[in-house]
């Protein structure tokens, strides 16, 4: 049986972090775009839907992700 190789395919793995060249309040959601390969724009449209439809709970995501990240 052959071993199998402990080398990633396709290079090194992602990391989040913000995007604080492109961001507009923290870089939050250009870093989530960045990582995901997205426009910028849906996903602060995206959070911006969230936190009127959901009551805040996205703000709340928000301020996590800009306190975890880098």
């Amino acid at each position: 049986m052959s071993q199998l190789s402990q080398q990633p395919v396709g290079g090194p793995p992602k990391k989040f972090g913000l995007d604080r060249q492109n961001g507009k309040i923290a870089g939050v959601c250009a870093g989530l775009a960045r990582y995901f390969k997205i426009d910028p724009l849906v996903v602060r449209l995206i959070f911006v839907i969230g936190a009127v439809a959901g009551v805040g709970s996205f703000i709340l995501i928000y301020l996590a992700i800009w306190a975890l990240a880098d």
